[in-house]
């Protein structure tokens, strides 16, 4: 069935607190979703943001990020008072995060919650069916603690090797911080799962994104040494990243650990499949980050300060859908299948039957004709006019060669008074692909100011957030039109 949605962070709502969060206006965009016609949220990940405050680069592939939890709704469960938190500086840009502050403030209100909290039988279950992931989580975010937020390999070495008399002795030592993270994590997954009902009694699937890879100074690799490509000392053997092509000539170098494929293998998957299996419980669709790599990875010497000088590896290939599927049954997955694609790849994506991405900003090279434009996309696959990695589709006209701004223009056949952005999601809508997902800058028409991210760069990432009232009936009813012209509306049955 054709569909559509829209793609929006959770931290980019508004909110008189600083950022985005799982209260009253993630609520107000289901409503915004449903109103317009709407059959998919894609969010980014939802995890502890990390270095560079990425979504990419979390300290756990499992947490929650505390930062999204929403104070009023704690009010509401009367473990905070409105005067614990609204008189704090939370930033003065409604439409962008000011993550010093955050990180400044956030924990402290969440403290004086804790304090407030009385265990019950919610909460023991929740410890229960997360103990495999959550007592490691709480453990580690305590001794980082100690010693003053040091990366877990400059720890001393029985804490950093995880040696039985110390790690007991940390559990008692810092007990009382250790369940104020359970606490936190319960708080976080009690408000998202209420919010993903929310959304799923509205006829709106949550479209979920899990990186690939995890950060070096990480829960998961403290926990978990012996699924990474680590040395003695627990220093990465190699990094990873993408090789130099025509958007970066030096590459893309992300630093994360590689995967130890062989103990994996022999491991029979069983970490990917824990962490698959919980992704199943969070979102109703998985998007896999650069999926590529489960073919053939790129690997870097660690120490590089570029991607030049790494090579490819052969990955798992079909042997780990293989193990997932046979544990976890069907899996309902959009392949991130975006950079270096080679036939092996393609045939991996055959294998599974994932639908992969086609992204229109790509389409436009005046030299050759992209699979990517529009009359070339085929049914099983995913299209969007950008992603969080791409500019919005006025940020990047502008930045366009003349020479590819007239194929766009004699392409979408418009003229210089029509608005980019429409035409472009008009063009989406229009493809044969199952589903179409857009940003929410790209409906708002708003330029490279609210990009959200730029590869390869550190600063001024992962901060935009939309305006409060961007998200009307008006705008609504224009989405709703489109949305119905080109038969996405849930309610629509063609044979298309």
């Amino acid at each position: 069935m054709r569909k559509s949605g829209i793609l929006m962070p959770i931290f980019s709502l508004p909110s008189d607190y600083g950022i985005g969060t799982l209260g009253k206006e993630a609520y107000k965009f289901v409503d915004f979703l449903k109103n317009s016609g709407q059959s998919l949220w894609q969010i980014l990940p939802l995890g502890v943001t990390g270095f560079g405050n990425s979504p990419y680069q979390s300290v756990s592939s499992y947490a929650g990020n505390p930062n999204l939890i929403d104070f009023e709704l704690l009010v509401e469960d009367g473990l905070l008072k409105f005067e614990d938190f609204k008189y704090i500086d939370w930033g003065d840009d409604p439409t962008n995060v000011d993550y010093d502050k955050i990180e400044a403030n956030k924990l402290d209100v969440l403290k004086i919650a804790f304090n407030s909290f009385k265990e019950n039988k919610e909460y023991y279950l929740f410890l229960e069916e997360n103990s495999f992931w959550l007592e490691d989580y709480a453990l580690y975010c305590s001794i980082k603690k100690l010693f003053n937020a040091e990366a877990y390999q400059n720890w001393p070495e029985g804490y950093k090797r995880r040696e039985a008399s110390y790690i007991e002795k940390a559990k008692i030592d810092l007990d009382e911080n250790i369940k104020f993270h359970y606490f936190v994590q319960f708080v976080f997954f009690k408000q998202w799962q209420s919010l993903k009902k929310y959304a799923n009694d509205s006829g709106i699937s949550i479209v979920g994104d899990i990186p690939i890879y995890v950060a070096d100074d990480s829960a998961d690799v403290w926990s978990n040494t012996e699924q990474f490509l680590l040395d003695d000392d627990f220093k990465p053997k190699a990094v990873a990243g993408c090789p130099p092509d025509a958007y970066s000539k030096d590459g893309q170098l992300w630093g994360n650990p590689l995967y130890n494929w062989d103990y994996m293998k022999s491991d029979n998957f069983t970490w990917w499949i824990n962490r698959i299996q919980f992704s199943t419980r969070l979102y109703d669709v998985i998007r896999i980050d650069h999926f590529r790599a489960f073919s053939a990875y790129y690997s870097i010497p660690n120490g590089d300060k570029t991607a030049k000088n790494g090579k490819w590896i052969k990955g798992p290939g079909k042997e780990i859908f293989d193990a997932l599927e046979k544990t976890l049954g069907k899996l309902n997955i959009i392949a991130e299948d975006l950079g270096t694609i080679d036939d092996d790849v393609k045939k991996l994506l055959g294998y599974t039957g994932f639908p992969g991405m086609k992204v229109l900003q790509f389409a436009f090279d005046t030299n050759s004709e992209s699979s990517y434009l529009p009359h070339n996309i085929e049914k099983n696959c995913v299209v969007y006019t950008g992603t969080h990695d791409n500019d919005t589709i006025i940020g990047y006209m502008k930045n366009a060669s003349e020479k590819e701004i007239n194929f766009v223009k004699n392409y979408l056949r418009i003229s210089d008074n029509d608005s980019f952005n429409w035409a472009m999601i008009k063009s989406a809508m229009a493809t044969n692909a199952d589903t179409v997902i857009f940003q929410m800058q790209d409906f708002l028409g708003l330029d490279n100011s609210a990009r959200m991210n730029t590869p390869s760069t550190v600063k001024n990432n992962w901060q935009w957030r939309i305006a409060k009232g961007c998200t009307n009936e008006w705008l609504a009813k224009i989405i709703y039109d489109i949305t119905k012209l080109y038969f996405r509306l849930p309610e629509q049955k063609n044979s298309l």
